[in-house]
């Protein structure tokens, strides 16, 4: 079985945005989706992660579907899993820590 690393490839997300939306380089991708040039160099680089909020501006910006640019990205998990601990009320104590 194959992991989620070795199927991680960001530079088919971004190869494949830069063609769809007919673009020169990554800075016009910078530009198109609003994130400094240094962003994408760290994903191309894999030192940044597809974060959800960029997924999202991509697929505003592409019309792809976020199934599909995560399909590009090689992400082919059908599920989610997400802590229980951001589900859970903060503790009274909690609040008066931070203040």
């Amino acid at each position: 079985m194959e992991t989620t690393a070795r199927n991680y490839d960001p530079d088919n997300l971004l190869a494949s945005l830069i063609g769809k939306l007919k673009l020169k380089n990554d800075a016009a991708l910078s530009r198109a989706l609003e994130v400094s040039p240094p962003v994408i160099s760290k994903i191309r680089h894999r030192r940044l992660p597809v974060t959800g909020s960029l997924l999202i501006r991509m697929h505003e910006v592409s019309n792809l579907s976020i199934g599909e640019l995560r399909g590009l990205l090689g992400d082919r998990r059908n599920k989610f899993r997400i802590s229980d601990k951001h589900f859970k009320p903060r503790a009274a104590g909690d609040n008066q820590a931070r203040e």
